[in-house]
């Protein structure tokens, strides 16, 4: 396979498709990432918050029965592999964006398959919190939502940001996996080039891109938590 990755045949195929292609493709994967990733905060969010605000001993304790649920859910959605998932959900992403294969279709799944994940993210970060903190503020006569808004959110900024760049970087790989449904993207051009063509050098290219891509979110994601993280000093 090696030998004839790097043939001048093959190097001058890659370069054509890297020319033609790669670009469009890496639009594809960085704006249905980011979409998957903020529907996806936009979801997990206000579960994660639940399920630490919620609980007995929480500012704001919801009915044992309800919390269960909310876990179950929560946990279902987890354990589900995401390839099975995407066709699982078939149905409801035909009936949400009339059609179940293409790439704007992929992101129904991948926020669907995300935002449980997010949930989990967000209920660890908030339980980071310094309880303390949430104790004076409810000795100050702060109401549930207030506490939640104006201290266990804003404290908790740094680890926010840095439990959503994993998720951003998770969610990227599972774009990559989306290209088997038809999702569009770097995924579709590894699967197509590389599994049904042959072509392993394009396939190489194309994974070599998602890894730098997951570079710069992390990066990203990283400096941004430490800039707005208050312990330390600028």
């Amino acid at each position: 396979m090696l030998d004839k990755m790097f043939t001048s045949e093959a190097i001058s195929e890659a370069l054509t498709i890297l020319k033609e292609e790669m670009p469009f493709a890496l639009w594809e994967t960085t704006y249905v990432t980011v979409l998957a990733t903020v529907f996806a905060i936009l979801l997990g969010l206000p579960l994660g918050i639940l399920l630490v605000a919620g609980e007995k001993d929480g500012v704001l304790p919801l009915p044992k029965g309800v919390m269960h649920v909310l876990n179950v859910v929560i946990n279902l959605l987890r354990s589900i592999p995401f390839l099975i998932l995407m066709i699982l959900v078939f149905p409801l992403t035909r009936l949400i964006v009339g059609t179940s294969v293409g790439t704007t279709a992929s992101i129904v799944p991948l926020v669907i398959a995300a935002f449980p994940f997010v949930a989990r993210l967000v209920e660890s970060s908030l339980r980071e919190l310094n309880p303390n903190i949430i104790e004076m503020a409810q000795s100050m006569g702060a109401s549930p939502m207030q506490i939640i808004v104006k201290v266990m959110l804003p404290e908790s900024i740094p680890s926010l940001i840095s439990n959503f760049t994993i998720a951003i970087t998770t969610i990227l790989g599972y774009t990559a996996m989306s290209g088997i449904i038809g999702g569009g993207g770097l995924g579709k051009i590894a699967i197509n080039y590389g599994y049904y063509r042959y072509k392993y050098l394009v396939m190489l290219i194309a994974v070599i891109i998602l890894i730098v891509l997951v570079q710069v979110f992390q990066s990203v994601g990283t400096k941004l938590a430490v800039k707005l993280d208050r312990r330390v000093k600028h």
